[in-house]
């Protein structure tokens, strides 16, 4: 059972047959096993791409497992170069600090606080000094640093290398040897760093851990992975409205893949429902339960109700029932500047392609007109599907 949870929806067990001796003498002798997430605060905000792996992370605290989140403020230092093409721009101690206070927080809504353990790695990597660091870069190559994707085609294409970028990799790993893990998990692109973890703890006398790598999850547009520079993403502090909105315009196809590295539901239960969408079953209903268990874990099940009802009072063309509230003075105003002034489009222009889409209704009606000016007195704007307000103009 253990290794089928390991496995559910992995990428990559490195190597999977010392996984399973370590699972063996663990429930032989009831030592938990030590299993590591490192995560640079890079930014105050988590996603729900970012939660793939902390769904595995909590999915192995349920078998008993001792799990350790790790908040690299250190390495954030450095920059991690993972799949860049440039060289990173490093955190200042005080955007790190910054995020880092909000990061176990969201975390926390996916694992079980009471049972995780929580490390920053300054803890070990200060103390290091200039003797120790020089000690640790004694410990690889510069041969085998070079294999790295990321540097080898950098170095290729003549693109500059900062020698301090070399000591991500090396600093990420040497957290695996003081951590004394058994088990570091990350995305498919953290597969060198993961690998160095081995290579130092085995250079450091100890057991190597093993590695288990998650794919990246596709965002909303089901193509690209999920990133706030892309907008294709959920983040896990957004309202319950939007958060619910958005699982459900993701495409049918997306959604099977979200079950499986999102949902808590079993592989069995996953396997059913998509029967019975194949065998007939409308894919909405599937798609609306999945909304609803995501909705929930970060907010509340009354909230997930709630957002499921909001959702269908926008689709039927009703209001909701909390709509912001905004006054605004100059009547008679043009519907453009109303809609830029009421913060429902972010500019004029936008505005206008709003209007020629079709995507702006007052009071329930259509505007077609651009040059429309509204008099005195309160009306329901809406745009789009999502975006309501009760405007009062003066």
């Amino acid at each position: 059972m253990a290794l089928a949870v390991s496995l559910r929806g992995c990428e990559e067990l490195i190597p999977q047959d010392e996984w399973v001796k370590k699972l063996a003498r663990s429930e032989a002798t009831g030592v938990p096993l030590r299993i590591k997430l490192g995560l640079d605060p890079t930014a105050p905000d988590i996603h729900v791409g970012h939660t793939v792996v902390l769904n595995k992370m909590r999915q192995l605290q349920d078998l008993g497992h001792q799990v350790i989140f790790l908040i690299g403020d250190f390495t954030s230092l450095i920059g991690d170069p993972s799949g860049r093409n440039t060289t990173r721009p490093p955190l200042t101690p005080e955007q790190i600090k910054v995020n880092a206070e909000t990061y176990y927080r969201q975390a926390s809504l996916v694992l079980d606080p009471a049972k995780t353990e929580i490390r920053y790695n300054s803890e070990w990597s200060e103390p290091l000094g200039a003797t120790g660091m020089i000690q640790l870069a004694s410990r690889y190559t510069v041969a085998r640093m070079m294999e790295r994707n990321d540097f080898h085609d950098r170095f290729k294409a003549g693109s500059p290398i900062s020698v301090h970028e070399f000591l991500y990799p090396l600093m990420q790993g040497y957290d695996s040897v003081a951590l004394k893990s058994d088990l570091e998990l990350g995305g498919t692109d953290q597969k060198f760093n993961l690998l160095m973890g081995r290579h130092l703890q085995a250079e450091y006398g100890q057991e190597p851990q093993c590695i288990l790598t998650m794919p990246l999850l596709e965002g909303l547009d089901g193509v690209e992975k999920m990133s706030k520079s892309k907008n294709n993403y959920i983040g896990i502090s957004e309202d319950a409205n939007s958060m619910f909105a958005k699982v459900l315009s993701i495409s049918d196809v997306l959604m099977w893949k979200w079950y499986l590295l999102l949902s808590f539901k079993s592989e069995a239960e996953i396997a059913a429902l998509r029967a019975e969408v194949e065998a007939g079953r409308n894919p909405k209903d599937a798609k609306v339960a999945l909304a609803k268990e995501i909705t929930a874990r970060f907010h509340s099940a009354a909230a997930a109700d709630a957002a499921e009802q909001d959702f269908i009072n926008r689709s039927k063309g009703g209001v909701p029932e909390d709509i912001p509230e905004v006054s605004l003075s100059g009547a008679p105003l043009g519907i453009g500047a109303l809609l830029k002034s009421a913060g429902l489009a972010p500019s004029g222009s936008e505005a206008s392609r709003l209007i020629d889409g079709g995507g702006v209704r007052v009071d329930s009606s259509v505007v077609s007109d651009k040059a429309l000016k509204l008099a005195a007195g309160t009306y329901v704007v809406q745009v789009g599907k999502r975006k309501f307000a009760r405007v009062t103009l003066a």
